[in-house]
């Protein structure tokens, strides 16, 4: 750090502080100075100095060098690649100027790149294409954490292996959380007011992991193991993020975050052990929830990464929906088509008529227009709303199966999968052709909708003969 020019880093402290789940207070009462200098700090009104840059190493175990490198070369080099869009073509755009933004203006360049990454990415919708593969600026991470679970079958022999050991640790431990205390980590449970909108939070200075108390026992154990994953497991993470060509820190950190949540997993619910547990169910995953102490959400999650090679089981497609039809999570497993965009799923199928019976499971035999037939077990689940002012947030879950493959399961009876038990669906209308259909919400694609002057099929849309 040159001592002529003043260090700025409004914006990385203010990233750190979110990130760590500070307020301006408590990060000020950590390095002993006023919560008012954080605001000027966090604003670029005042430099930080090098007994500032220590002051923040020392309390949150974090290197000099990652603080004391700003965000300008970072900025300079995505602004420039911004305003090379013929969009900006007629626009004198000197680089001086473009540096002296992503310097002196940080706060204005993560605007601008944010609201240009929205443009980016409506303008691709509107363009028809499917995400704009090779333009960081309109790359869908979801998309790209999606392909990432995929293309490994999302199982991932090098977090079960160290999972396996800390779990022999845990073991000798006495429990997770004994692990964490030897280690120095304390484990506390505190009002979500003191978290600062968080469920779980590290405090680096005091070496405290924080969690939020109206968790139910699940959802503190998860949270739990996750941070464990975090940390144990960062080299393996780190390993396979890096073997990945992401577009971005956005991509990125939900990749992380899903390794992270699938270590948790893992460290919950040991490999060999679940497995021996779900051949003895029979895949009853409300039995398994109780065994392992774990959410219905968390079982049937777990049942989808069973593919050990020599140990597979029933390969699993996954889904996760509000009432709206909005798909929050999807795996593929087991071949079942799950559209891209939109609901991602047929109104015929259960997923979206478990929320008239909250808490049950409902199953299904599923029929694809192409003949496939396939096993959906869904049930309703439930977040948050664990204290008062705090409410709840209600989803589907759907695992589905092959039909050759229901047999295993504790919710298909010997006697279904017979065609009068089965219901035809499609992936989305758009995509089914089957003509008689009264869910139907829009023709199929390359089907002309039949003239309706003389006579209205039960059908929203009759379609013409070609």
């Amino acid at each position: 750090m040159s001592a002529s020019r003043p260090l700025y880093l409004g914006p990385r402290l203010r990233r750190l502080r979110r990130e760590l789940g500070l307020t301006q207070q408590s990060m000020a009462e950590d390095l002993s100075i006023s919560p008012s200098y954080i605001a000027l700090l966090e604003r670029n009104q005042r430099p930080v100095t090098a007994d500032m840059l220590l002051r923040l190493a020392r309390s949150y175990k974090i290197d000099v060098s990652d603080l004391a490198s700003g965000d300008e070369e970072d900025y300079v080099k995505r602004i420039g690649a911004v305003l090379r869009d013929p969009i900006f073509a007629d626009i004198d755009l000197p680089a001086l100027e473009v540096a002296d933004l992503a310097t002196s203006f940080p706060g204005i360049s993560e605007a601008f790149l944010r609201l240009y990454d929205a443009y980016g990415r409506e303008h691709d919708l509107l363009a028809g294409r499917d995400g704009g593969a090779g333009n960081p600026a309109v790359a869908d991470p979801l998309a790209e954490v999606r392909g990432f679970l995929a293309a490994s079958g999302n199982h991932f022999p090098t977090l079960e292996r160290r999972a396996e050991e800390l779990v022999a640790e845990f073991t000798r431990s006495g429990s997770m959380e004994d692990w964490l205390r030897g280690r120095g980590v304390r484990t506390r449970f505190l009002p979500p007011d003191v978290l600062v909108e968080s469920i779980r939070r590290y405090d680096r200075h005091n070496e405290q992991l924080l969690i939020d108390e109206t968790l139910d026992a699940a959802g503190r154990a998860f949270q739990i193991a996750t941070h464990v994953a975090h940390t144990a497991m960062r080299s393996q993470i780190n390993d396979l993020v890096r073997a990945q060509a992401l577009s971005g820190r956005t991509a990125t950190n939900l990749v992380r975050r899903a390794l992270a949540a699938y270590g948790a997993a893992a460290l919950r619910m040991p490999y060999d052990r679940f497995v021996r547990a779900v051949e003895i169910r029979r895949y009853d995953i409300e039995a398994l929830s109780r065994q392992f102490g774990s959410s219905f959400e968390q079982v049937a999650h777990r049942l989808t990464t069973l593919s050990r090679p020599g140990e597979e089981r029933v390969r699993f497609s996954f889904l996760r929906l509000d009432e709206a039809g909005n798909v929050s999570k999807r795996l593929d497993g087991s071949g079942f088509p799950i559209a891209a965009q939109g609901s991602g799923s047929c109104p015929l199928w259960s997923v979206h008529t478990a929320f008239r019976r909250p808490g049950e499971i409902v199953s299904q035999w599923l029929e694809l227009p192409d003949g496939q037939r396939f096993f959906s077990v869904a049930r309703t689940v439930r977040a948050g709303g664990g204290h008062a002012g705090s409410p709840p947030v209600y989803r589907a879950i759907a695992l589905v199966c092959s039909a050759s493959a229901a047999a295993q399961l504790v919710y298909a009876d010997p006697g279904d999968g017979r065609s009068a038990d089965v219901t035809p669906i499609g992936v989305t209308c758009r995509l089914c052709h089957r003509a008689r259909c009264t869910a139907r919400s829009a023709p199929g694609i390359g089907r002309e909708v039949m003239a309706d002057d003389n006579r209205r099929s039960a059908e929203p849309f009759a379609f013409a003969e070609t």
